[in-house]
């Protein structure tokens, strides 16, 4: 099992090669070349993930949810309770949640880990991966989310899930997360890295009113100028930090598992599909750590969260969905891999015009 520091070091980046020549055979499908869309481009970045052309079809997608609890909820970003953490972890573990039915639906398996939950989660606990790192973060708007060593943990806790997930015979890995109020430190992530302002990137979360909302984003932009101010910079500064300090500055115990989960897949050459605002978080650490990383990262839909987008266009990617899905999970991410899988079977099943005895497109001439 790769530590953080020697998985950072063996990454390498996806096989341009491979995806070329994908390209090359989507060029003799008996279609009109580029007809399928983001279809096409997206069975390219499969081949150049697994460096096979055709690329493997995932077969045994997993969601991970990685659950954890955060102090600034104290500063009342949320109407719901920390304990509702727990509660819907146990949910998750009786099959009750919106993702057990949408992965029953698509034929992923679930995976729920408690790498932060602050209480005792209620009920049979069987199947719970308990990996907690702390038993929740701090109030960022008052001090660091959590220590340096911690948020590492917390990153090594994910690429070591992935690792097993993948040697369990995993083929593509679904990020999900648990964590009420966990949209607050995720903006404040997404805000650091990207630059972009507190209030462009801070949503509703759990769908709160206009004077909630109006709380968030002040705690929001609290905790940049703390963070900045430990750091001597202006809160626009704070990209120039290593991503593990954001992390453990603003952070969140999931955005870590999370950001370590995408290090894995990448290490491993197994396709990582992001959910919403607090997957993407954890990406943007990611990619941060080591940019190699996000040519491994689909993106599975917009969250209607503000901060996905400023992530999705930092990191470049094109979501797949755009249902105004914001309910985290994995469930956004869930919904897309069929998407996911058919652009790899097209590369399968697919005649090319030669196979199938049908004459390809004329080349245009010209008379003199």
């Amino acid at each position: 099992m790769a530590s953080l520091p020697d998985a950072l070091t063996r990454l390498v980046p996806i096989d341009e090669g491979a995806a070329e020549a994908a390209h090359g055979l989507q060029a003799r499908l008996t279609k009109p070349e580029g007809s399928l869309g983001g279809v096409e481009a997206l069975g390219s970045q499969l081949a150049a993930i697994s460096g096979h052309v055709p690329p493997p079809i995932p077969r045994r997608a997993v969601v991970t949810i990685f659950a954890g609890d955060h102090g600034v909820l104290a500063e009342g970003v949320s109407p719901w309770p920390a304990e509702v953490t727990a509660q819907m972890v146990a949910n998750v573990l009786a099959g009750g949640a919106a993702i057990n039915a949408i992965a029953r639906e698509v034929g992923a398996a679930v995976v729920t880990i408690d790498i932060g939950v602050a209480t005792p989660v209620p009920g049979p606990v069987e199947r719970l991966v308990k990996v907690n790192v702390r038993r929740g973060t701090a109030d960022i708007a008052r001090e660091a989310a959590m220590s340096r060593a911690e948020a590492h943990r917390a990153i090594q806790v994910g690429l070591s899930i992935a690792d097993r997930l993948v040697d369990q015979g995993h083929d593509l890995l679904i990020t999900g997360d648990m964590g009420i109020g966990n949209t607050t430190p995720s903006a404040a992530v997404i805000a650091a890295i990207t630059g972009w302002p507190a209030r462009s990137v801070t949503g509703r979360g759990t769908g709160i009113s206009d004077e909630m909302l109006d709380v968030k984003v002040g705690v929001v932009e609290r905790a940049l100028e703390r963070a900045a101010e430990a750091h001597g910079l202006v809160p626009t500064g704070l990209a120039a930090l290593d991503a593990d300090v954001i992390l453990a500055e603003l952070g969140g115990l999931e955005i870590g598992g999370i950001a370590g989960l995408c290090i894995g897949g990448a290490l491993r050459r197994v396709p990582v599909v992001l959910d919403g605002a607090i997957s993407l978080a954890g990406a943007l650490v990611a990619s941060a750590l080591a940019p190699v990383v996000a040519g491994y990262l689909v993106a599975g839909h917009r969250s209607i969260e503000p901060g996905a987008t400023a992530a999705l266009e930092h990191i470049g990617l094109e979501p797949l969905l755009d249902m105004q899905i914001r309910l985290g999970e994995g469930t956004g991410a869930c919904l897309a891999l069929p998407i996911v899988r058919a652009a790899a079977r097209v590369l399968h099943e697919m005649a090319t015009f030669e196979s199938a005895g049908v004459s390809g497109a004329s080349e245009p001439t010209s008379s003199g």
